[in-house]
C-alpha cells in the first residue's frame, strides 16, 4: 500500500538517494553532480504549507516524492509554482507518480496557487502522459537548453490552471 504524507526532515536521505540516481541515469533533471546531504537539508527548508513537499512511501520506506516550487522570484509570478515528481528506480510504474501529483494539485489549490508548471524534457513521454492526464497542456518548447549525456535536450512545458 502506497502512502502519502508531507515530508520530514529524517526523509531527506531517501529523496537524496532518489535524486542522485536521477542525476546520475535520466535527464529528469539538469544537475550533472550528485548533491551532498547538506545540500539536501538546505533544500528542504524551503518547503512549507504554501510549496509543500510530499512524499511516498511502501513499507515504511520512501519510493518518491513531490514538490511544488516558486516558478520565478518576481512578486508577479507569486501564485504560480513548478511541479518536481521523481519515483525510486524500483518502485516505477506502480502509480506512485500519479498519486503524489493528484495529491500535490490538492495542496496548490488550497495554498491559493493559480497556475502548475511542469519541464519534462523531451523523450519522456510517460510523464508527458501522466501530467495530460491531469489536464496539464503544453504550452511550448525550449530547444537545446540543456547540455547532458553528451547531447543537447529539449525542455517541454506544460501547464495546469487551477
Amino acid at each position: 500500500m502506497i502512502d502519502i504524507r508531507a515530508a520530514k526532515q529524517n526523509d531527506v536521505p531517501a529523496i537524496l538517494e532518489i535524486y542522485n540516481h536521477a542525476v546520475l541515469h535520466t535527464t529528469a533533471t539538469f544537475d550533472l553532480k550528485e548533491k551532498t546531504v547538506e545540500e539536501m537539508n538546505k533544500w528542504f527548508e524551503k518547503y512549507n504549507d504554501r510549496y509543500p513537499l510530499i512524499v511516498a512511501t511502501m513499507d515504511g520506506k520512501v519510493v518518491g516524492y513531490c514538490s511544488l516550487s516558486p516558478f520565478r522570484e518576481k512578486e508577479a509570478y507569486g501564485r504560480t509554482v513548478e511541479l518536481s515528481v521523481y519515483v525510486h528506480e524500483n518502485a516505477r510504474g506502480k502509480g506512485i507518480a500519479r498519486q503524489l501529483i493528484m495529491n500535490i494539485i490538492k495542496l496548490g489549490k488550497q495554498a491559493n496557487h493559480h497556475v502548475i508548471i511542469a519541464g519534462i524534457t523531451a523523450g519522456n513521454d510517460v510523464s508527458v502522459h501522466l501530467h495530460e492526464s491531469f489536464g496539464f497542456t503544453f504550452v511550448g518548447c525550449f530547444r537545446g537548453v540543456g547540455f547532458k549525456f553528451e547531447k543537447w535536450q529539449d525542455v517541454l512545458f506544460y501547464q495546469l490552471t487551477l
